[in-house]
């Protein structure tokens, strides 16, 4: 992968761990030459797993709503900071820039990100790898509840299964890597 777009919290969550993890994705991602794309922001584990990106030697591309750049929430070092007009185009952009996606510990709006990626993947819009970083097992309820949608009827076992989970950064971004869609190439259809 090229470039992964990551999913985070804009609050740094009552676990040290969850900082940690965000820190140590940012320079892996710029150790491997992967790309980051991201929400933009200065804040919480955005901001943190962006900083060590640029730190490391990375490239970050934020993408921020132009509301929240207004109130000085951006994050001005990023290699490149694109300004859309509101949230919907955020997460346009953000997937169309993308190779794949991973989501971090976060609230409604990592969540929202998240579930509207995997919809699109689930309609067809594109074939990206998505992943949940585990960081202190923050997601295990999440996938427990996920499961028993699968045996509810209400998803399909094959569409869960794309979902991929690793409590590691680094495995997790080799196990994205090696999955299905994971060449960047002509995806977008929206």
């Amino acid at each position: 992968m090229k470039s992964v777009a990551v999913f985070c919290g804009a609050k740094h969550g009552v676990q040290p761990e969850f900082t940690a993890a965000a820190r140590e994705l940012g320079v892996v991602l710029a150790e491997r030459e992967i790309t980051l794309v991201y929400g933009g922001g200065h804040v919480g584990l955005m901001g943190e797993v962006a900083t060590a990106c640029l730190d490391a030697g990375g490239k970050v591309i934020g993408v921020i709503p132009e509301f929240m750049a207004v109130r000085e929430l951006a994050l001005e070092a990023c290699t490149e900071l694109i300004i859309v007009d509101s949230m919907h185009s955020r997460k346009a952009k953000m997937a169309e820039l993308a190779g794949g996606f991973i989501a971090m510990p976060g609230g409604f709006g990592t969540l929202d990100e998240l579930f509207e990626i995997l919809t699109w993947s689930q309609i067809g819009l594109h074939s990206k790898p998505v992943g949940l970083l585990n960081t202190g097992n923050y997601y295990n309820s999440l996938t427990k509840f996920l499961e028993e949608t699968v045996a509810a009827g209400f998803l399909a076992a094959a569409e869960y299964s794309k979902l991929q989970l690793a409590a590691d950064p680094r495995n997790l971004l080799d196990i994205l890597a090696n999955m299905p869609g994971s060449i960047e190439g002509q995806w977008w259809k929206a």
